[in-house]
């Protein structure tokens, strides 16, 4: 019996939309993650990029359970001697909730070429708008 291998020009692509109002964000960046892999096709193949195109909406109204909103802190480096940046995941959420929710999906793909490939199939929002109404995207309900 062989191993069916897929092949980049073969993989059908599907449009979702993720509403987050409520969702606990660890919980659903690590779904969302795995529909851009492909893991839940079964036509998934590790070194492919099976993965289908997901729309997250009301990304500001993501909810960090326990104290994280307090204790929780994105580091970046600026590059610079020094340069070490810190903020708490209350403030992040306030100013930047795209980007909140788009480093938890980010850091739970692979590295490398084929991760950066999978992050591009990803949109946030942070109100209920989005304008990706002509791929007709289909209603994504998560299985926790």
């Amino acid at each position: 019996m062989k191993t069916y291998m897929a092949k980049p020009e073969s993989v059908e692509r599907k449009w979702y939309v993720l509403d987050a109002d409520g969702l606990v964000l660890g919980r659903m960046a690590s779904q969302v993650a795995a529909i851009l892999r492909g893991k839940n096709k079964p036509t998934y193949t590790p070194h492919v990029d099976t993965g289908d195109f997901v729309i997250i909406i009301n990304a500001d109204k993501a909810v960090l359970t326990g104290k994280k909103l307090d204790d929780k802190v994105y580091q970046y480096h600026t590059g610079y001697i020094g340069g070490l940046k810190t903020i708490k995941y209350r403030d992040l959420m306030a100013k930047k909730p795209e980007f909140a929710v788009y480093e938890a999906v980010r850091r739970m793909l692979p590295k490398g070429r084929l991760g950066r490939k999978m992050i591009r199939k990803l949109r946030i929002y942070a109100g209920p708008e989005h304008n990706h109404q002509a791929q007709k995207p289909e209603v994504l309900e998560l299985k926790y």
